[in-house]
Order: structure tokens, then C-alpha cells, then sequence
């Protein structure tokens, strides 16, 4: 690949001598530089630009806006080959920034996630058949030369590999003349996936949602579709058909995932249906490819792109598809740095690069079924599990009624152990889910009810009983489990108390000694690699139950899978916020999804100490939009999104009564306004946070008011000191 292709349509520029250039940095918009003489640069362009001592990438954002003298500006280098953003990505940059109110520099970092991408390419040596014909050649040598005729450039590990030898068999050929250098670009090409590789059988609703996708894409014009279809009923292979008629008319596709741990399934799964896999884009790869990715995608190479949020902020060039999957997932909002939610700004950026944008869901945000229902977007429904597979028969076990004789019994019910028995007994897999990492949530003294406490944070410690630690899971402190209780030193009187996963997997060794099971969480599987090789593991039936937190709710197909266990069905229906309910509603009807979606019937047992709960009624008679209008005639009713808006400052710092004080005057400063309520300020849900003190207020709106110009009124009429920091969340999704 030569440097030119970084720019696959020359732009017509104007020749300017001064510009506004934007900083990858959290400032409030572009500093002024000067540009070389003669230099063209249109918006995008990037530079190397002075700052202070060193110097640092910049995009060419604008017209320079002239209050500083020439004599005092420093100059700006475009780089070579003169590569640039996108326009449509620096208007999707200047649009979130100004959205969500953060600085357009903090939005433009997440563009510029890799500096090496825009560097000149280097170039690997490679070898190929020379002229040269060596004195001697042993066996080892002409299986070198066997593999060389076919012309193919190769380098030394690669020609020893294909022909079974050592490297130093391969440099003897080197050296003699027999194998002769070549130059290859840094990068193997990605290969191009073929919309025709294996297109699918359908069903009629399958075929006429594919359609509807076809002619959207076809139209290359902005739109928004929700694809809303129970689990298992094919979504997946619905919008492929999407993006291969994106494929056939040359255009790019982005497919965001919630979770990393997601892509194993699905890359495969990709890979059957397009004949290659899709260029991924995550926090797990390395920075060599990283970079290799974020240059296919500038120059148009990387036809269909997988990733996580952060790849909403990739240069695409011809971006003609825009798939959000498991629309309703909360970890598609980014909390940390630059708060914004994916799923919006990627129907956004559909908007701003004029092309179709599809959110995926068995369970779709309240946000979006209402944006469905009402017309504003597409709404594509698939009613029915795909080919034979039925849904799953849902069942309560009510916790208050069963009494079970064996004390060894705490958080497996009797029926769920004769389901488990029966289902063991059959060949068949099951999970059992409970959304709580490590052993026990708290533990405590039962001389003194002295509960163990992050020092740090506002959170109890989590007991990791099999790494013997006592952990905090908002900061990572974590401490060996101690002997003797912190506060009146006695010895032997902590205990644990609640269950986590793996204190169900303690009691499932008891009575399934011979069944082979895993535990999926975050704290069990270090990173992506580890959790997609457990999947894998049970996906083959290496592994007979599965027992996981919210890592293995959702988006996997297991065939022999036929019984999810939920040991705490309540957990997380009542976290005091607007949408715990639909939270835990979603949450639970994912991983009952799991269950049964091939030719076997699948069942599904809820553990509740609440069975009149609309939610658990809702999942056993299968009634998804009577809950849904439940819960949007509730919103309705209190004017919370999506029938009003709501926003959040958290105020937060080392210094508690700092906080508290700028809190308490940020409170009193706010501007009074029509349709306009402000609450607070009062401690957040994590009042200490990594050791910072945290404030919030909360802003709640009527459905058309400018919330943004209301805020910024707002926090100009207060001086916030440095030690303190003003979060903004427009459109907060929790309230921790």
C-alpha cells in the first residue's frame, strides 16, 4: 500500500496561510497556526502542530479566527502525503461535542485513536525464488524451493512453516541466491467479503424484513429501522442481507456490539455467511493492529467493520450501513472521559453520512419501541423462533414456599435441582445465571455487624473466595480475606453473605459432582480471549453447565442448550431508578432466550421471592409488549424519557466539603425556567468513588426544550475551581 491511498478522491483545496487547527485535547475548540507557504489544506487535514515543548496532532478544523498577530503564530506541518478526516466525521465530531457538551477536542481524541495509522508505511522484507542454483541440496532444501514456485512472497518463518523446516534452512538459501529479498507493504490486505458466498434460506417474515433492509440501502439515504425479533428468530441473518447489498454497490458497513466478548459467535457466523472475517476494532487488539485496521478503513479497504462504541468514531469514507446490535444494551453508553451513548450518536452519524441505520433487540429500549411504534422509525418484527425451535416454557419457583430439607441447599431450589438432574441425565447443557460476581457480595461480623467497606468507595468488599481476596468492584482495591474482623479484632466471626457465581458453583459441585461446569464472569476470564475460549468450550459440549453472570445472557447460540436456572430473578428490580425495571425485564428475557433454540425444547425456572411482579409475569406468559406499555404509559405519566428529557451534573472531588460547597452554590445558581425542574444536590449513589466525593443534580425537561443551552447558561454563571470537576450526562442511563 503507497501513501497515496490515504486519500482515495483528491480534494479540491483552498490555499490558505493561516488556519483553525483542533487538538486531540480537551480544550473548547481550535487554536490559530500558520501553514507553510503554498500549502493547500482543506478541513480535516492533519498536521503536526506546536504545543509548548512538543508537538502534537491536529486537524485542520476551520478559518483561523484572527486575534492573534502573525509574528506570534507557530506553524502547523501537514503530514505527508496530506491524509485527512473524513467531512461527515469532522461534522459528526463538532455535532456530539456540542450534544453532549464536551469539548470538541475531548470528541476529536477518540478519532485519533491511532497516530501510527497516518505515518509513512513501512515495509517487510520478504523472499522469493531466485536465480541462483545452491551447490548442494538436501531434502530439507528442495522442500524450500518446492514451496518457493509458486512465486509467492514469504518470509522466513512463513517458508520454513509451509515446508517443515528449520529458519536456518531458509537463510542457507538466502545466503547461496537460491531465495531472493522482495519489499511488501506493512499490511496484508484485508479480504473482501463476497455477498454471494452462502445466502440463506428464509422464512416469509425473515424475506420481507431482509427486503425492506435491501431497498433502504439501496436508496443510499438516511433512515432508521428497528429490527425487533424474538431470540433466535434471525435477526443476524436478516441485516447480512443489508449489508450485502451494501457490499454490492461498494459501500462500507459498521456493526457496533455492546461486548467484546460477543464477536466469537458472530465473527464466525460472519465468516460462514460472507466467505472471510470482518475487520475488527476493540480495546483488545494490539496496537499493530489497531493501526492496521484504522488505515483499511480510511482508505476504504476495510469493507464491514466490527467493534465497540469507539468505532462509531473511525474515518469511514464511503459509509453506507450503520447496525447496532443489542440496541438496548447499557454498554453502549460511555461513562468515563467523554460520556456519550452509541446507539444515539450512531443514529446520528447515519444521518450525518446520509445512509440507513439499524438497531437490532429481542428486548429494544424503551426509547426506541416507542420511536417504532409511533413511526419515526421502521418497524420490522419477527414473531417467531427460526426453522423448528419453539420459545421457551417459563416457570416460577417461588422462593417463600419451598422449603427444602437438605441444609446443604441455599440457592438451588429443589425443583431447579430435579431440572438439572433431568437435563444432565439427557445430555443436554444448562446455565445457571445470577448477575453477581465472586462469592459473596458483603461479608460482616457477626460479633460486632461490622461490614467490610472499600476505603475508597462507598461499596462493600466482594469476597473472591478463590483467590482469597476481599475485592472492590468500582475501584479494584482489593485486600486478602483477613482472619480477624477489622473493628473488634475477633477471629473467626467474618461471614459471607448473599450468594455470587461462584458460591453457586460451591453448592453445584455438591450435588452435581460429576457434571462438568465453568463460571463466566469478568473476574474468572481475563479478557476477551479467555471468555471467547470458554464459549467455544461449551459450544463444542466440553463443559455441561455454564454458570454466569450477564457475560453469557445474551447473543450466543447454544443447540444442546435446554435449561436456564435464574437463582435471584428480584436482583436489580428495584435500584431506585426509572428503568431498573426494564433493565431486569431485558436482562432476564435475554438469558431465558438462551434456552432452547434448536430442535429441543428449552425450560426456563425463575427463583423469586416476588412472583406477582409485573416483570416476572410478564416473562412467564410471554407478554413483552403488555410490559412495555406498562412501562410506557408509567414514563408518560412522570414525563421521563422518551416522553421528556432528563440530564445530570455530577459534581465530584478529594476534597468532600470543597464538593459539597460548589454542589450546594451550583444548586442555588441554577437559572429558573419554563418546563424546567432541578433536583438536588444530593449524594450520589456512589457518594465516594475512588476516593472523590460525589454530588449530583439532576435536570428534568419537557420534550422540547433546548436542555444543552439550559446547561450552558447554567454552569457559566459559577466559577468551578480546578479540584473540582462538573461531569455533564445528558440523557443518563443509570444514576450511580
Amino acid at each position: 500500500m503507497n501513501r497515496a491511498r490515504l486519500r482515495p478522491e483528491p480534494p479540491v483545496l483552498e490555499a490558505v496561510e493561516r488556519a483553525g487547527i483542533l487538538l486531540p485535547l480537551p480544550l473548547t475548540g481550535p487554536y490559530d497556526y500558520k501553514l507553510p507557504r503554498g500549502v493547500n489544506a482543506a478541513r480535516g487535514t492533519l498536521v503536526s502542530a506546536p504545543l509548548g515543548n512538543r508537538e502534537s496532532l491536529g486537524v485542520v478544523w476551520g478559518p483561523a479566527e484572527g486575534t492573534v498577530g502573525d509574528n506570534r503564530l507557530k506553524i502547523a506541518e501537514p503530514l505527508e502525503g496530506l491524509p485527512r478526516l473524513p467531512a461527515a466525521l469532522c461534522d459528526f465530531i463538532d455535532w456530539v461535542a456540542a450534544y453532549t457538551l464536551n469539548p470538541p477536542g475531548a470528541i476529536l481524541a477518540m478519532a485519533l485513536r491511532s497516530r501510527g495509522a497516518f505515518e509513512p508505511e513501512a515495509r517487510r522484507i520478504a523472499y522469493i525464488k531466485g536465480d541462483a542454483v545452491p551447490a548442494r541440496l538436501s531434502e530439507a532444501r528442495k522442500r524450500v524451493l518446492a514451496v518457493a514456485e509458486d512465486g509467492l512472497a514469504r518470509s522466513v518463518p512463513g517458508l520454513a512453516e509451509d515446508a517443515n523446516v528449520s529458519s536456518a534452512v531458509v537463510r542457507g538459501l538466502i545466503q547461496a541466491g537460491a531465495l531472493k529479498p522482495t519489499e511488501l507493504p506493512e499490511f496484508a490486505p484485508f479480504r473482501a467479503p463476497d455477498p454471494q458466498f452462502a445466502a440463506p434460506q428464509m422464512n416469509p417474515d425473515q424475506a420481507e424484513a431482509a427486503q425492506t433492509l435491501r431497498q433502504a440501502v439501496a436508496a443510499q439515504t438516511f433512515s432508521a429501522h428497528l429490527l425487533d425479533g424474538v431470540t433466535g428468530s434471525g435477526k443476524t441473518e436478516v441485516y447480512f442481507e443489508a449489508i450485502a447489498e451494501a457490499l454490492r454497490r461498494d459501500k462500507q458497513v459498521l456493526i457496533l456490539l455492546p461486548e467484546i466478548a460477543l464477536t466469537v459467535q458472530f465473527l464466525e457466523r460472519f465468516a460462514a455467511r460472507f466467505g472471510t472475517r470482518p475487520t475488527e476494532w476493540h480495546s483488545d487488539l494490539s496496537q499493530k493492529e489497531r493501526r492496521r485496521s484504522y488505515r483499511a478503513v480510511m482508505t476504504g479497504e476495510a469493507k464491514v467493520v466490527v467493534g465497540a462504541r469507539s468505532s462509531l468514531f473511525l474515518p469511514f469514507t464511503a459509509l453506507g450501513l450503520v447496525i447496532v446490535d443489542e440496541e438496548h444494551e447499557q454498554a453502549f453508553k460511555q461513562q468515563d472521559g467523554a460520556i456519550y451513548h452509541a446507539r444515539d450518536m450512531a443514529v446520528v452519524r447515519a444521518r450525518i453520512e446520509n445512509c440507513p441505520v439499524v438497531l437490532a433487540s429481542a428486548t429494544p429500549s424503551l426509547e426506541s419501541f416507542v420511536n417504532a411504534t409511533s413511526g419515526r422509525y421502521s418497524h420490522l418484527k419477527l414473531a417467531s423462533r427460526h426453522g423448528d425451535a419453539a420459545m421457551p416454557d417459563v416457570r416460577i419457583v417461588d422462593l417463600r414456599r419451598e422449603k427444602d430439607a437438605d441444609e446443604n441447599a441455599k440457592w438451588l431450589s429443589l425443583p431447579l435441582r430435579q431440572a438439572m438432574e433431568q437435563t444432565l441425565a439427557a445430555g443436554e447443557q444448562a446455565i445457571l445465571f445470577l448477575n453477581r460476581r465472586g462469592y459473596a457480595p458483603l461479608t460482616l461480623c457477626e460479633a460486632c455487624g461490622h461490614k467490610l467497606t472499600c476505603p475508597h468507595c462507598s461499596a462493600w468488599l466482594v469476597e473472591h473466595r478463590y483467590r482469597k481476596r476481599l475485592a472492590c468492584h468500582q475501584c479494584g482495591y482489593e485486600i486478602a480475606t483477613p482472619t480477624e474482623c477489622p473493628a473488634c479484632k475477633a477471629e473467626g466471626t467474618l461471614t459471607a453473605c448473599g450468594p455470587g457465581v461462584e458460591r453457586v458453583a460451591e453448592e453445584f459441585a455438591h450435588f452435581f459432582s460429576g457434571a462438568r461446569y465453568a463460571i463466566a464472569s469478568s473476574d474468572t476470564m481475563h479478557g476477551p480471549a479467555e471468555t471467547q475460549a470458554a464459549i467455544r468450550a461449551f459450544a463444542k459440549r466440553e463443559i455441561d453447565v455454564l454458570i454466569g453472570t450477564q457475560i453469557i445472557a445474551k447473543g450466543h447460540h447454544f443447540p444442546q442448550l435446554t435449561l436456564v436456572g435464574v437463582i435471584d430473578a428480584d436482583l436489580g428490580g428495584a435500584d431506585g431508578d426509572l428503568r431498573a425495571r426494564e433493565r431486569t425485564f431485558q436482562l432476564l428475557h435475554q438469558v431465558s432466550g438462551r434456552a432452547g433454540r434448536a430442535e429441543k425444547p428449552g425450560l426456563v425456572l425463575l427463583q423469586t421471592r416476588n412472583p406477582a411482579d409485573a416483570v416476572m409475569q410478564a416473562l412467564v406468559k410471554s407478554d413483552r409488549d403488555g410490559f412495555y406499555e406498562q412501562e410506557r404509559i408509567y414514563r408518560e405519566r412522570v414525563a421521563a424519557p422518551p416522553f421528556g428529557r432528563l440530564a445530570a451534573i455530577v459534581v465530584s472531588g478529594y476534597d468532600g466539603e470543597q464538593v459539597r460547597e460548589i454542589a450546594r452554590q451550583l444548586g442555588k445558581a441554577a437559572p429558573p425556567a419554563r418546563d424546567i425542574k432541578v433536583w438536588g444536590p444530593t449524594p450520589a449513589f456512589y457518594s465516594l468513588l475512588r476516593g472523590q466525593t460525589r454530588e449530583r443534580l439532576l435536570v428534568q425537561a419537557a420534550k422540547g426544550v433546548d436542555v444543552q443551552g439550559y446547561l450552558r447558561a447554567w454552569l457559566a454563571r459559577l466559577k468551578i475551581p480546578n479540584a473540582v470537576r462538573a461531569a455533564v450526562d445528558v440523557d443518563p442511563i443509570s444514576f450511580f
